[in-house]
């Protein structure tokens, strides 16, 4: 970003027309570029007042945002004027590559503080990035039962529920009355999570029966039973996929959900605030899976960038090299009729675009479940029947236009048919490509791209030039 010095007069003359709050950021709630110079300005001049003053006005996930922006010297320059309370928030906010590059200036001491104020899935996250050597050091500074609850969490395997869960949850006996719960929960106060939605209720193995919505709890008479209020509730194992975490809360509409281990024992307890991010996080790998590239962030390394995106393009000219090879067969019929080699690519791009948009459609519904087996063929059915009205007006439109230029009617009539037939098979491939890997066990976002792109090229080329040799010569 520029380094341009700001005018210290003009940021006093800002300042006195509105809080520095409303100045940070834009109505869209992102950083105002005016905001983001003062920061620079006061980074430059080892202002240690004035970068306190404007980073107190900032969310802690704006404060990440903001690092994310600057240069290496800056976050440098920042970093000793966040407190222990707000760094810990950033962290957790932060991409993976500036957190690293965070976590290794920051003392060991005041990581274990921040952690300190995170919950435990928050915590573990953050202490999986770190060094080996500065993750025991770290650690060895936690209080025992804080360190032990990382270390629990850091056990289970990646993008499973156990390490998406936070341990701390609020239970209670069955038998225990409204007034019982309360009573307890206020004295406890210090030792409850920060933000709680149900009280699980357990039975004496500590099984979860289940789940008392706070606003139902406030709302009960002091003697009512926990057991006569309970709902009934979804428990997540703790080895689930966090996809499949997802899933259930969608599907059933959940705020906090019970973890359990295989014996059934509640073990911690995942909240709407993490599923959140679970699916901002799947949704963005399907998005870049679907076009063969990997999310490297704002400050990804350029051969990383490059190894993630060669391989699906030297697979891309394989399958371009073995569509292309239609044309060699073609080519006495091609060098009779030249206007044959202009319409060609129309007919397969016109294919692509409409694969494009059924592969889109069925990869979306396949990662939500609302293409399956059960309605495949219907799904499927839908989507040729679309490509083929598609293709009609398409090749109507199209073959006016040919006509209008070329004046040959059997040339119209080789570039319709050959138009109709590619957006069918692109519409039939476009569904039917995706399912097949899903059924093979394959990622359908990740490769369907490039073989449903090999199919709209073969066929349209080979439609459009088989046709035409019929028709014109």
């Amino acid at each position: 970003m520029s380094r341009e010095q700001a005018d210290p007069a003009a940021d006093i003359e800002i300042e006195r027309e509105e809080d520095l709050e409303d100045l940070a950021l834009g109505e869209d709630y992102a950083l105002n570029p005016q905001f983001v110079s003062m920061v620079v300005d006061a980074a430059d001049r080892g202002d240690s007042d004035r970068l306190r003053e404007l980073l107190s006005a900032l969310h802690p996930a704006d404060v990440a945002d903001l690092i994310g922006f600057l240069a290496a010297e800056d976050r440098k320059e920042i970093l000793p004027h966040l407190n222990p309370e707000a760094l810990a928030e950033i962290l957790s906010e932060l991409d993976y590559e500036i957190r690293e590059e965070i976590l290794e200036a920051v003392a060991p001491e005041t990581l274990a503080r921040a952690l300190g104020e995170l919950d435990s899935d928050d915590a573990a996250d953050v202490v999986e990035d770190l060094e080996i050597h500065k993750r025991a050091e770290v650690l060895a500074a936690l209080p025992e039962g804080e360190r032990a609850a990382i270390e629990s969490a850091l056990s289970y395997g990646e993008e499973t529920a156990g390490r998406l869960m936070q341990r701390e949850v609020v239970a209670a006996p069955q038998f225990w009355t409204v007034g019982q719960a309360i009573d307890h929960f206020r004295r406890e106060g210090d030792d409850l999570p920060e933000l709680f939605f149900d009280v699980y209720v357990v039975d004496p193995t500590y099984r979860p029966v289940g789940a008392v919505p706070v606003s139902t709890l406030l709302r009960s008479k002091r003697d009512v039973p926990l057991a006569q209020i309970m709902e009934s509730l979804s428990e997540i194992p703790v080895d689930m996929d966090q996809e499949e975490v997802a899933y259930i809360f969608d599907k059933y509409h959940l705020i906090s959900a019970p973890v359990v281990e295989p014996g059934g024992r509640l073990v911690g307890q995942i909240t709407v605030d993490d599923i959140v991010g679970v699916i901002h996080e799947e949704s963005r790998e399907d998005i870049l899976a679907l076009a063969g590239v990997s999310d490297s962030g704002r400050h990804g390394r350029i051969w990383d960038m490059v190894a993630s995106r060669l391989p699906w393009l030297l697979l891309n000219t394989l399958t371009a090299a073995l569509a292309v090879s239609v044309i060699q067969g073609f080519e006495a019929q091609i060098a009779e009729v030249v206007t044959l080699a202009v319409l060609m690519p129309i007919v397969a791009s016109l294919g692509g675009n409409g694969a494009t948009q059924t592969l889109t459609v069925a990869v979306r519904a396949l990662a939500s479940r609302e293409l399956s087996a059960v309605n495949a063929m219907r799904t499927v059915s839908r989507e040729m029947v679309v490509g083929l009205v598609n293709g009609v007006v398409l090749a109507a439109v199209t073959g006016v236009a040919i006509y209008l230029v070329f004046g040959d009617v059997r040339l119209c009539i080789a570039f319709a048919a050959a138009l109709v037939i590619n957006m069918f098979v692109a519409a039939a491939a476009g569904a039917l490509v995706p399912l097949a890997l899903e059924r093979m066990g394959r990622d359908p976002a990740v490769s369907s791209a490039v073989f449903v792109t090999f199919v709209t090229d073969f066929t349209g080329f080979f439609a459009f030039l088989g046709i035409a040799a019929l028709i014109l010569l």
